[in-house]
């Protein structure tokens, strides 16, 4: 059978996407989905991303990790859905969707720039060495200070498959503060188990645990990724952070068909 793809990225983190409203796809064929994701023997991508129908929002976001298992919520991945859906014409200027950690708004710019609800944060974990929280999938945290000579993916590889987090694992973040709301990171991604050039949800958990521990003051913290910019926006509220917002690019690469 022949389908047609659609190749999306937000700030260097690729997806494969497939309208998969009329459920053509095989989605639970796991081999499949991580030869698709393959960037030798496949397309290419961090993730694929099926759209599909929802009865109370305007679409559902199933989302799988390269390794071709259903994962978590995906920050950069629910942007570039909404791009997606946009396309499709579902939807205009501004949507509800649902996802694995519920349901999400998302707002669309002229220039491309998508800002997307993520999810309250209601528990943030301080350890002397290390922040840990969970924005729609679970992240740890810590600051660097040689991140740009960092082994991201040696150091974040022993923290992902160590005690700490069992066989569940976690993502991992390296940090580096630029100046008060600005942060630079480098995030290792479980389910890639390598560095990604972006991480929505990661970007999400540096700038909610940097206002945290008390690195900054701000509620608008700005961040450089290794594919770019993101904007990370939330009101706290005692020790929930609310009103949590991820803004920047979604960018349309590239549509194919493939046979699967």
């Amino acid at each position: 059978m022949q389908i047609t793809f659609y190749k999306y990225e937000g700030t260097g983190n690729d997806f494969i996407f497939i309208d998969n409203r009329q459920n053509v796809f095989p989605k639970t064929d796991v081999k499949l989905i991580e030869k698709l994701c393959d960037r030798r023997f496949g397309i290419g991508a961090d993730g694929l991303i099926l759209i599909e129908n929802d009865d109370e929002t305007d679409f559902q976001m199933t989302y799988y990790n390269s390794d071709g298992n259903q994962s978590s919520m995906c920050g950069n991945g629910g942007r570039c859905i909404v791009a997606f859906a946009k396309s499709l014409n579902l939807i205009n200027d501004q949507t509800t969707f649902l996802a694995t950690d519920g349901i999400h708004k998302a707002f669309l710019f002229e220039d491309g720039i998508i800002s997307l609800g993520m999810k309250d944060v209601d528990e943030v974990i301080i350890d002397s060495d290390y922040v840990f929280l969970n924005t729609g999938s679970p992240h740890h945290v810590i600051i660097v200070d040689n991140i740009d000579n960092y082994d991201v993916k040696g150091i974040g590889a022993k923290i992902r498959y160590s005690d700490l987090y069992g066989k569940a694992g976690s993502n991992v973040n390296f940090v580096k503060q630029l100046s008060d709301n600005h942060f630079r990171l480098r995030t290792y991604e479980r389910g890639v188990e390598d560095e990604t050039y972006s991480c929505g949800t990661g970007a999400t958990a540096a700038a909610i645990a940097m206002n945290a521990i008390g690195k900054t003051n701000s509620n608008h913290i700005n961040l450089d990724v290794e594919g770019g910019k993101l904007e990370v926006s939330f009101i706290k509220e005692g020790n929930v952070y609310t009103n949590v917002f991820l803004k920047g690019p979604a960018t349309f690469v590239f549509e194919g068909k493939v046979e699967i």
